[in-house]
């Protein structure tokens, strides 16, 4: 994994929680200039975690450079921010997590990668979604790549081929989104979807 986050004292933590869940090894960089070194210097990584208040300002363009490139990103940011998560989600982040703390250790936040509830997409990968009657509605992660590549204009055989599934298990998705969001039309799932920021 590449953690870009100015704060050196949250990276430490961060870092260590993400070797703790598992991730074999950890680059970290201390703004968006240094992430692209790392990027190209770095062994393979599959996934970024970059904190939207980097010291050079440049989380956003870091975040649309990586997803162009295939990876997967998640940023942090505060609370008290959606439009900040908007912008996250349109340069291609899966995810916003709040890096809120209400225990200090050592000057560092114990409690972090909290997911924030209000905004779309969630670690896992899924979504809230307001449906047809405004009663947010959550998605899977899967339901959520299957809108993506709607969105795109794939059929369900591509989007089949895309994502290792039979076009009539993409359909069975697609009727179950259509349940969940109150509506069988594939055009208004996908405006549902880009009006919470959800697919692009």
């Amino acid at each position: 994994m590449l953690l870009v986050d100015g704060d050196p004292h949250r990276r430490e933590v961060v870092a260590r929680s993400l070797v703790t869940a598992g991730a074999g090894n950890v680059l970290e960089a201390e703004t968006s200039e240094a992430a692209r070194t790392r990027v190209l210097t770095g062994p393979p990584c599959e996934l970024a975690v970059v904190d939207l208040n980097l010291p050079d300002g440049g989380a956003l363009g870091l975040v649309g450079e990586l997803r162009a490139q295939g990876w997967r990103t998640v940023v942090l940011g505060g609370p008290d921010d959606p439009a900040a998560a908007r912008e996250a989600f349109r340069a291609g982040a899966l995810a916003y997590l709040l890096t809120t703390s209400s225990v200090q250790i050592g000057g560092a936040a114990r409690r972090f990668l909290e997911p924030d509830l209000s905004t779309g997409p969630r670690m896992a990968g899924g979504a809230r979604v307001p449906g047809v009657d405004d009663a947010p509605i959550e998605l899977s992660a899967r339901e959520v790549q299957v809108l993506q590549s709607v969105a795109d204009g794939h059929s369900n055989h591509e989007i089949g081929a895309d994502l290792g599934l039979s076009a009539l298990t993409v359909k069975s998705h697609l009727s179950r989104i259509g349940r969940k969001l109150g509506t069988g039309d594939r055009a208004r799932m996908v405006v549902l979807a880009m009006r919470a920021g959800v697919v692009r």
